[in-house]
């Protein structure tokens, strides 16, 4: 893929096949590839608006990965050392792409819940649908927080943003979600108007 090196590894054993990454194989680069294409693609799908942007942010991420295999812990789990990989390159993707708005307030709304029975009836692509829909600072806050794992204030010191922005903007995010998805469902509302709707 990127070197012209031939080494010996099964396709079965993912050691072997970081293994001869790790000697410039392309052959093994192509395998690794192929072996995590879908999940790293549906990581850089969160945090991106199209198919085309997470395909250059995936693209990136794998090079990132191949140029730094030497730093990979093999008695960790690839797939989680993968992930910081391409949630770190759609960040940086982010932040070459966007200038941040440091003065931004949150808009008075009421605190509304998300129902989990709504969220049941929608598959895991419409939802993401939905998300992808966010404007690129409410979609990045709101993935890195409630689907990575971060903190608001560290979300905060990866972003450059002030603490209170980022809760403004998570917050903001949070709401338009479910707005997005109170239209999507208006039925559940017709049915059941004081049902409460909430995205934790």
């Amino acid at each position: 893929m990127f070197f012209r090196k031939s080494s010996s590894f099964s396709d079965n054993d993912l050691l072997s096949v970081i293994r001869a990454c790790r000697a410039k194989d392309p052959r093994a680069q192509r395998t690794l590839f192929k072996q995590f294409f879908g999940y790293a693609k549906s990581i850089c799908l969160r945090y991106t608006s199209s198919t085309e942007e997470a395909e250059d942010v995936l693209n990136e991420g794998f090079l990132k990965a191949f140029q730094h295999l030497d730093n990979f812990d093999e008695t960790l789990p690839f797939k989680a050392w993968l992930r910081t990989i391409m949630v770190n390159t759609a960040i940086s993707h982010y932040r070459k792409n966007q200038r941040f708005d440091q003065h931004s307030s949150l808009e008075t709304s009421e605190q509304v819940a998300f129902d989990d029975d709504v969220v049941d009836q929608m598959a895991a692509d419409e939802i993401l649908a939905l998300v992808q829909k966010l404007t690129p600072t409410h979609r990045t806050v709101f993935m890195m927080h409630v689907v990575d794992g971060y903190s608001l204030h560290e979300i905060a010191g990866i972003l450059n943003q002030n603490e209170a922005t980022v809760r403004s903007n998570f917050a903001r995010a949070r709401y338009k979600l479910q707005d997005m998805i109170r239209q999507a469902y208006p039925f559940h509302e017709k049915n059941n108007p004081q049902a409460p709707y909430t995205i934790s």
